[in-house]
């Protein structure tokens, strides 16, 4: 049986809402009656999203298959397949081209709970679901986002406490980017590779969720000092079955980081030749790479 949602008021502009594994903070501005009118239809959704994704959790932890069509029914679960199913395709760096529509999960969510606020009186919106942010920007608005190299520093903190941040990003509205996602080893889910952090800017946030999974997963070695395991051992539910995940990344030499950054950026680059991303970041052991536009970033 699912827990009740729960939501919490930080401010007239921001609320928290939080239903299982589903945790979001929501922010708008724009006129305060639609603001607030946006907010109650926003819960009034979100409250539907984790019994309907459970639903077709069987079918979402499934590899994707390139030669079927969208098997999902639900609007978060078909975004969902619809943001992985171009990542499926094998490459140099992901030779067996494997992914589940999980890997988007995260910003399908808020992506799914943004529509509630892309509406007259809005000026701008966005939905953070643990650092994988959707964002509905009009006029001239934009938004800075905070970027932190090292995920654990983020996670499990109190969301009104002060996070030091290794830079920052300014998306504006003109900009093709309504969605900003990071993933990496010592992220939320397991990864195969080591980078620190990759943070993906993409037209949708279950895109950038997507892409960011798979950039963090190229950033990779075959360092024998790296800690690996079967998932299916450290979590019985997992959709990456008995594939070998990141545990444990000590110091590594130099050339061994920045060639693995390296693996991850020739990818990264190739996503963004196809259309599928707009911009990357990867973090390794204080070594970045940076993919697409500089100007937008602060570090």
């Amino acid at each position: 049986m699912l827990m009740t949602a729960q939501r919490y008021n930080r401010n007239p502009q921001c609320w928290h809402f939080r239903h299982g594994p589903i945790d979001l903070t929501v922010h708008a501005d724009g006129e305060p009656n639609c603001v607030l009118s946006a907010h109650e239809l926003a819960w009034a959704q979100f409250q539907t999203m984790l019994p309907e994704l459970v639903q077709e959790l069987a079918q979402l932890r499934r590899a994707i298959d390139l030669c079927a069509s969208n098997p999902m029914r639900g609007t978060i679960a078909r975004s969902m397949w619809e943001a992985c199913a171009p990542l499926a395709q094998p490459t140099l760096t992901h030779p067996e081209g494997f992914i589940t529509s999980m890997a988007a999960v995260a910003g399908a969510v808020a992506q799914a709970v943004l529509s509630s606020y892309q509406r007259s009186g809005i000026e701008r919106a966005w939905v953070n679901n643990g650092g994988d942010i959707a964002l509905y920007l009009t006029n001239d608005t934009s938004v800075q986002i905070g970027l932190v190299s090292d995920i654990t520093r983020a996670m499990g903190r109190d969301p009104d406490s002060e996070l030091l941040l290794d830079g920052e990003l300014l998306i504006e509205a003109q900009m093709p980017v309504r969605g900003v996602a990071t993933s990496g080893w010592r992220g939320r889910s397991h990864s195969f590779g080591i980078a620190d952090s990759v943070t993906v800017l993409a037209a949708t946030a279950a895109q950038a969720d997507a892409a960011a999974t798979l950039i963090a997963n190229a950033v990779n070695c075959d360092d024998p000092s790296i800690v690996r395991q079967p998932a299916n051992q450290l979590l019985d539910d997992t959709d990456l079955g008995s594939r070998r995940v990141t545990v444990d990344v000590p110091v590594l030499a130099p050339k061994v980081v920045a060639q693995a950054l390296e693996r991850g950026q020739q990818y990264a680059q190739g996503l963004q030749t196809q259309g599928l991303i707009f911009a990357a970041l990867l973090y390794c052991q204080g070594q970045i790479e940076i993919v697409g536009l500089k100007a937008c970033l602060n570090v």
